[in-house]
């Protein structure tokens, strides 16, 4: 049977740099950094005191009337996102089969918060405070579920826990479940809530920066810890044509791996990454010249950024000093599970709209990121295709193309 082609026509974003599809695209383009002090908690016991929150968020100004609205707040900013990507779609849910539109969801930390206020009543001796309301809110897969309440959706309805990666992990899940003709409408994007448990991990490893995140700077001090979540409309090209919807981008193609070397180092060589680009352009049917622009994973750590422009060297040549690669973390920080999904609509943006948002903070090229990461300023150029990497924790890679629907 041949494979379903499937394209993206809705999508929704709740992002430290804006609420909403125009909000998050035009401060992308404009450079607007998401990244101050932290509000949530008190960092006085930290030497770094940054993040990336979204500040003042009121799920329920965002919301269509009468929405179901979770308690938690990656959730909350779930079904925001769900909500946006369906009425930039114009999906009309009583024109849907419902059994047949799902949600494949990715995450870090699922709904951390819910552990920390455990924690809290636990340290003060008054676990009596925390009810049965803990195990309804905290397990990470009630974010897909959550979306799926709210907007109604009876399908295949997955989490994805693949950390950093775990957002490209659910588009890819998506493709896959369309192509496969097991649903006819996906939401795929990914969720992650700030809080103190991430914050922490990431402070104990050192690679808090203490001011920004300057990816692929020669001086470049880490990673920010950040927070969001991100939503696109996955359907097939056949139904979006019917039904006259305005068409983004074409998801070509998808590409996994595992590095298999270590928990939280990637190969030394950037061999995991490298394969899963190579497993997209195989997927897609499309050769490393077709690539028009990147959305790198750029995490703005020294480690990072040099293994992925080892990786972009393995698969592109020498040209990978001439391609556009740059990364929206320097905008954002690192919204976790959500990270991925956030550029995968940065992706789609950038393949209707032929302009790439820049790599901010950039001050300094360093010999070992010998790459164009688009330095502080947007840039216009056709966008062909896109492709979009993330590298998370336990070697996990996902790579994700994003085209110009070819006829």
């Amino acid at each position: 049977m041949e494979r379903q082609r499937v394209v993206v026509t809705g999508l929704g974003a709740v992002s430290s740099i804006g609420v909403g599809r125009d909000a998050f695209w035009q401060a992308l383009l404009e450079g607007e950094s998401g990244i101050g002090p932290v509000e949530s908690f008190d960092t006085s016991a930290y030497r770094v005191h940054n993040g990336g929150e979204v500040k003042g968020f009121r799920a329920e100004e965002h919301l269509p009337a009468g929405a179901r609205l979770p308690e938690s707040r990656a959730s909350r900013m779930a079904v925001v996102a769900a909500h946006q990507a369906l009425a930039d779609a114009g999906l009309e849910l009583s024109a849907l089969a419902l059994d047949r539109c799902g949600v494949a969801m990715g995450t870090t930390s699922g709904e951390p918060v819910e552990v920390e206020r455990f924690d809290d009543a636990y340290i003060a001796g008054e676990l009596r405070r925390v009810g049965a309301e803990f195990m309804n809110n905290y397990p990470c897969h009630v974010i897909a579920a959550n979306v799926a309440a709210s907007v109604g959706f009876e399908g295949p309805n997955v989490m994805i826990p693949a950390a950093c990666a775990a957002g490209n992990y659910a588009v890819g899940y998506a493709l896959e479940t369309l192509r496969r003709g097991r649903a006819e409408v996906m939401l795929a994007g990914g969720a992650d809530a700030f809080s103190r448990i991430t914050y922490t991990g990431f402070f104990r490893l050192g690679a808090v920066s203490p001011d920004v995140p300057r990816p692929f700077d020669k001086n470049r001090l880490g990673m920010i810890p950040g927070e969001g979540a991100a939503v696109l409309v996955l359907e097939t090209l056949e139904s979006a044509e019917r039904r006259g919807a305005s068409i983004y981008a074409e998801v070509a193609g998808y590409g996994l791996s595992c590095d298999a070397h270590h928990m939280t180092a990637a190969h030394p060589e950037g061999d995991g990454l490298a394969r899963s680009m190579l497993a997209a352009l195989a997927d897609a049917e499309m050769s490393p010249d077709e690539v028009s622009y990147v959305s790198a994973h750029g995490t703005g750590t020294r480690t990072n950024d040099k293994l992925e422009t080892l990786a972009l060297y393995q698969v592109f040549g020498p040209a990978a000093a001439r391609l556009p690669v740059s990364s929206i973390k320097s905008m954002l920080g690192h919204t976790m599970g959500a990270a991925s999904a956030f550029e995968s609509v940065a992706c789609a943006l950038a393949v209707a709209t032929d302009r790439v948002p820049p790599t901010t903070n950039f001050q300094e090229p360093d010999e070992e990121c010998a790459l164009d990461c688009v330095p502080n300023q947007a840039r216009e150029l056709p966008v062909r295709v896109a492709l979009n990497n993330a590298s998370a924790f336990g070697g996990n890679n996902a790579s994700v193309l994003l085209a110009k629907v070819r006829r």
